[in-house]
């Protein structure tokens, strides 16, 4: 499951970005827990994009940032969640800080590294692409159920008894055989 989704370079994508992301990750089957973790990184990654990177340039549509999020692997032991926030850049790189206790921000690519396997930052001539990957399970997809056989028409005559071997209803035995009579 992979979505690249264009937002808005304002403080409403947040909001946005997360539900899509959500609803996305239930339906792949993620448990709650890491679907939380994944909207606080989001969250974290998206916020810093739009405080202090400009919009994504030309050829992207004006005033506007990038999110993706790709779920991969093969192995449930293996699999992974990236989530990628891409944006035009700032004058800075997005860097780890270490804010006093007194300080209202700086703490959010801090929490990114908590919650994440790993993160990192990626920079070409005009675009920032600020990424994380966070560990999760993905359920096996359920086995499909095995197709209807061919109807193996009526049932045959009742002989003997019953499944628990009592002795068979003379009445039962009789329907039986008409029916069979009957289908055949």
């Amino acid at each position: 499951m992979s979505r690249n989704v264009l937002l808005p370079h304002a403080p409403s994508s947040v909001t946005s970005a997360r539900r899509r992301m959500c609803s996305d990750l239930r339906a792949s089957g993620i448990e709650t827990g890491k679907i939380d973790d994944a909207a606080i990184v989001l969250s974290e990654l998206l916020s810093n994009a739009l405080r202090h990177a400009a919009p994504l340039p030309g050829p992207f549509p004006p005033g506007c940032v990038q999110v993706c999020w790709e779920v991969g692997g093969t192995d449930t032991a293996a699999s992974w969640l990236e989530v990628s926030v891409r944006d035009g850049g700032a004058e800075t790189l997005p860097r780890l800080a270490r804010p006093s206790l007194s300080a209202l921000g700086g703490r959010g690519l801090g929490i990114v590294e908590h919650l994440a396997a790993k993160w990192g930052t990626e920079v070409d001539d005009t675009v920032t692409t600020v990424w994380a990957v966070l560990e999760v399970e993905v359920p096996a997809p359920a086995p499909r159920p095995p197709r209807a056989a061919a109807w193996p028409g009526p049932p045959a005559p009742a002989v003997g008894g019953d499944r628990r071997g009592a002795p068979a209803d003379p009445g039962e035995r009789a329907w039986s055989a008409r029916s069979h009579a009957t289908w055949a």
